[in-house]
């Protein structure tokens, strides 16, 4: 399949996956409610699918495409197929950020838990590009992100020991569990400009992460500006990811799966591969934040929990089909 025949294929179904994520939900509609819905936007229908389903289906598809794009810059950078945004330290900064927000009471204040993710992430984006900017080899620089992942991991841990009651300690740990579950459409733009400027930087550094793939000696001598472009890519994957957790807690295995799902038509060019896997995570979001509505529990699953579930599995059968064509 071409590249241009999968672009439109991913993008047919991402538009599916969001008419049936609108049109399908726990309460159940007849035919003549969605014809209400459309004709009367007002309505108890219209409702349910104008102002409660469809800004959700859309936060997925942001989110989604976020960590997908964030997962294909870093793969690319790192030159690691598995590399996604935590393994640099970012989604657990932003996790930090969060908790430490309403272990502290700032629940109450609107927008705070959400800046305080944002905030914890691009501190660990600031440091991760002062770190790139000094040390060009990958290794060293995956090395020092997971050491950075697992310092905020450690100082999360400790918010969750010194947390002042159970019930802070159940939200905290509620919110790091991930959901898009209650987001209208001012969320949604609020989360759209960091992301927004995120995918500008990683656009910005496709041609440094198509041209790494020659070796950094090669790059070197391309004449582009690859210390410039690195910080692009690691600043920008570090702002998609901390939107992403600062709108929907911790989501796993979105950006790790979305790059390989579409490097079968995209090729090993990461640089080509942006905007597919943008695509697929966005599909990806879409229908785990579906099956978390609809699987029949007594509480709704929380969205970090169904990618877990369904992406550990997908992930691991898209490594065992790489692994045998490796093989041959």
């Amino acid at each position: 399949m071409s590249r241009r025949r999968g672009l439109v294929l991913l993008a047919a179904l991402l538009l599916a996956s969001v008419c049936i994520a609108v049109l399908v939900g726990e309460t159940p509609l007849r035919a003549a409610d969605y014809l209400t819905a459309l004709t009367t936007p007002g309505s108890a229908s219209g409702e349910i699918l104008w102002t409660i389903r469809a800004p959700r289906a859309a936060m997925a598809a942001l989110i989604g495409a976020a960590l997908g794009l964030s997962g294909a810059a870093l793969q690319g950078l790192l030159r690691n197929p598995l590399a996604d945004p935590g393994v640099l330290g970012v989604s657990a900064s932003a996790g930090l950020g969060a908790g430490l927000a309403i272990a502290l009471g700032l629940a109450a204040i609107p927008g705070a838990i959400e800046a305080s993710a944002l905030l914890g992430a691009l501190v660990a984006g600031a440091l991760v590009v002062a770190l790139a900017a000094r040390f060009r080899e990958p290794e060293t620089l995956i090395l020092l992100g997971v050491s950075i992942s697992a310092f905020a991991g450690a100082l999360s841990s400790l918010v969750y020991n010194l947390s002042p009651s159970p019930v802070t300690t159940a939200e905290v740990l509620s919110w790091m569990l991930g959901s898009v579950a209650n987001r209208d459409w001012p969320d949604l733009l609020t989360t759209a400009i960091p992301a927004a400027l995120g995918a500008a930087l990683v656009a910005w550094s496709a041609r440094g992460l198509t041209m790494l793939t020659l070796g950094e000696e090669t790059a070197a001598l391309s004449g582009l500006p690859m210390a410039r472009l690195r910080a692009a890519a690691v600043g920008g994957a570090a702002l998609l990811a901390g939107a992403s957790v600062a709108a929907a807690g911790i989501i796993g295995f979105v950006g790790l799966a979305a790059p390989h799902l579409v490097r079968r038509f995209s090729g090993d060019d990461p640089g080509k591969t942006l905007l597919p896997s943008a695509l697929a995570g966005a599909i990806l979001l879409v229908l785990a934040d579906l099956a978390a509505r609809i699987i029949p529990t007594e509480q709704e699953l929380k969205l970090g929990v169904v990618t877990a579930l369904f992406g550990a599995p997908l992930f691991a059968l898209v490594a065992w089909r790489a692994a045998r064509s490796w093989r041959s």
